[in-house]
């Protein structure tokens, strides 16, 4: 039986996901002007315009990552002030996505153990997506000279 305090501990974890939000935000915006350069003028090359479609495809990854991870910090928390219900509470979300469409009919309820591993994945795959943008970044203002040059 999960404490009030790993429910919530993991809740403020997967908030965290807002600052991955916000930094991979500004690399899709700035791979997005770097993309429009042409329409203002400013030379640029195929391997440029890829660069930044994958740099934009990667933040759209990291935006589902990050909304599924956002609306788990939201439930995370919800459940940590209601431990004294937990187990009605838990039978009530069950229901609820499973009506939505968000989860299969199982017949054999997850513990907070699973779901708490499973929410913090969520959060690992949006990490991933923001490092690959930031690897994918920093390539193209190292490559960026030599890309305008050919």
């Amino acid at each position: 039986m999960p404490t009030s305090g790993s429910l919530y501990l993991c809740a403020v974890l997967l908030r965290r996901g807002r600052l991955l939000d916000r930094l991979s935000t500004a690399l899709s915006l700035v791979a997005l002007l770097l993309g429009l350069a042409p329409l203002l003028g400013f030379p640029t090359s195929v391997a440029q315009a890829m660069l930044c479609a994958a740099l934009i495809t990667l933040g759209l990854l990291e935006k589902y990552w990050a909304a599924r991870v956002e609306v788990d910090a939201e439930l995370f928390s919800h459940m940590s002030q209601q431990i004294g219900q937990l187990t009605e509470r838990t039978a009530e979300l069950d229901q609820a996505l499973e009506e939505l469409g968000l989860q299969q009919s199982t017949t054999i309820p997850r513990t907070w153990t699973d779901r708490s591993k499973g929410a913090l994945r969520l959060l690992r795959n949006q990490g991933l997506c923001l490092i690959g943008q930031c690897a994918l970044a920093l390539l193209t203002i190292v490559s960026l000279p030599w890309l305008l040059t050919h």
